[in-house]
């Protein structure tokens, strides 16, 4: 009998269950057929947000960003490089703080970038601050 994970597909939010030993070989969405983990961070409004969140049993991580903010700019492509060597045991999202102010406010977001890792939908970590790739990779091992 094999373990299931749930997977919020990033393209359309559905829930997926995939066997633990298949995360690896590029599952695809059930409902949309687009591929559950991209290696990429998803962009995620705060309607999706929620249900990105609420059915995954994998810990996402969200990078919290705005396009003016210059160390959001040097970070973007370090947290998509992460993404794409910690995926599929992590998730990562980004939010524009510009156009989801509330779900800023929400999550008490007072400096940018800030990463946040939640787990079954809550908070378990946060980072303010920019960060190269090995030290971002350090702060995510104990959730991998």
């Amino acid at each position: 009998m094999s373990v299931l994970t749930l997977v919020s597909c990033p393209s359309c939010q559905t829930p997926n269950r995939v066997p633990t030993q298949k995360l690896s070989n590029r599952p695809v969405c059930g409902r949309c057929r687009e591929l559950l983990f991209q290696g990429k961070a998803a962009d995620l409004s705060m309607a999706q947000f929620d249900k990105f969140i609420k059915v995954s049993d994998t810990p996402v991580v969200v990078d919290f960003w705005a396009s003016w903010c210059g160390p959001c700019k040097m970070m973007a492509p370090v947290f998509e490089q992460t993404a794409k060597q910690l995926e599929p045991h992590l998730r990562f999202v980004k939010v524009n703080t510009e156009v989801e102010q509330a779900l800023a406010a929400r999550f008490s977001i007072r400096s940018i970038p800030t990463l946040i890792v939640i787990k079954n939908g809550k908070e378990v970590a946060r980072q303010a601050g920019a960060m190269d790739a090995s030290s971002l990779q350090n702060w995510l091992k104990p959730f991998c």
